[in-house]
């Protein structure tokens, strides 16, 4: 299958009073044509940071893009110039945000905000966006879509919010839809609602999604492939099935333990013990290894690189469990 987006060896750090932060170690991954891949880890791994560095919307400074590529369609997003850039952001790849109460503007109403990007991007007239902005409500499966278009977004729940975002987002019918935890703030039965939704319309439209989430559970009915990120690293790589079946990094074995099985087996659930490095300054070695129940001497003295153990299965790690 062919590759729409390619990140390789991307670091991003921040320069702060208290010392330099590497929020990105070298991360490196791809993503294939009307491919859904999940990115998953604990909050503070670099998740995010990592598709607002392909987009180049972190704040400059403090963050600094080190180096790195992130090829899409051929073009490198990282050396693009900005009204390049502006032309793919929204348009091409479109992003979902975690917290849309803050993403959307408080005075413009949500059927402006959605029309803005066609406008902008497709030449449409207010009145073509107008109507496509009704389509696209309707396609979200917001109700009175006609009259609530020019609601204001204080006016609208938490998950009408979140879908009036998704309908933004897909405006333009863009070929690449980042989701950053976009059911982090919505109560468990909106959250199944807002997973559906994205799958139905992944299904629908063809295009390729990233979820980015720290919750396995939520990947599991909704992706092909599973990365995991731990202090700004890459750790493992896997078919979401390999994964669950036979996870072979320290980290992601500890991940799924700590969730609750359905499958009829009562296991006790057992949480990772530490906490997550600090992220100023030089680390040295695996960055797992103080958290780590197999540590071997060379954990804490070389960081291991990325290695293939069966397959599509990848593995930072010089254990073999």
């Amino acid at each position: 299958m062919p590759k729409i987006l390619e990140v390789d060896d991307l670091v991003t750090e921040f320069h702060t009073p208290d010392g330099i932060v590497h929020a990105l170690n070298g991360i490196s991954f791809h993503l294939n044509e009307s491919e859904t891949i999940g990115i998953v880890g604990e909050s503070g791994c670099g998740k995010s940071v990592s598709m607002l560095s392909i987009l180049r919307l972190i704040p400059q400074p403090p963050g600094v893009i080190e180096r790195g590529r992130a090829i899409f369609n051929g073009d490198d997003l990282l050396k693009m110039p900005i009204d390049q850039l502006r032309k793919v952001r929204g348009f091409r790849i479109s992003m979902i945000f975690q917290e849309p109460m803050t993403s959307l503007n408080p005075v413009m109403s949500i059927g402006k905000q959605i029309a803005e990007p066609m406008i902008e991007h497709l030449g449409m007239t207010e009145d073509q966006a107008a109507d496509r902005t009704v389509e696209l409500l309707n396609l979200v499966g917001l109700p009175n879509s006609r009259e609530r278009k020019d609601d204001y977004p204080h006016q609208f729940s938490g998950g009408m919010r979140q879908r009036a975002m998704i309908a933004m987002a897909l405006s333009c019918n863009p070929q690449i839809l980042i989701a950053d935890e976009p059911t982090t703030a919505l109560d468990v039965t909106i959250q199944a609602q807002i997973v559906d939704l994205v799958n139905r319309l992944q299904n629908q439209l063809g295009m390729a999604v990233i979820w980015i989430t720290h919750d396995l559970g939520v990947v599991a009915r909704l992706v092909q492939r599973v990365i995991v990120f731990y202090a700004g690293y890459v750790v493992e790589s896997a078919p979401v099935k390999e994964l669950y079946a036979n996870p072979r990094h320290p980290y992601t074995v500890g991940l799924l333990h700590s969730l609750p099985r359905l499958d009829g087996k009562h296991e006790k659930l057992t949480g990772i013990e530490g906490a997550p490095p600090e992220m100023v300054g030089e680390m040295r070695g695996c960055p797992f290894a103080p958290r780590c129940p197999y540590v071997k001497d060379i954990c804490r003295e070389e960081n291991p690189a990325l290695r293939e153990v069966s397959g599509l299965h990848k593995i930072a790690c010089w254990v073999d469990i």
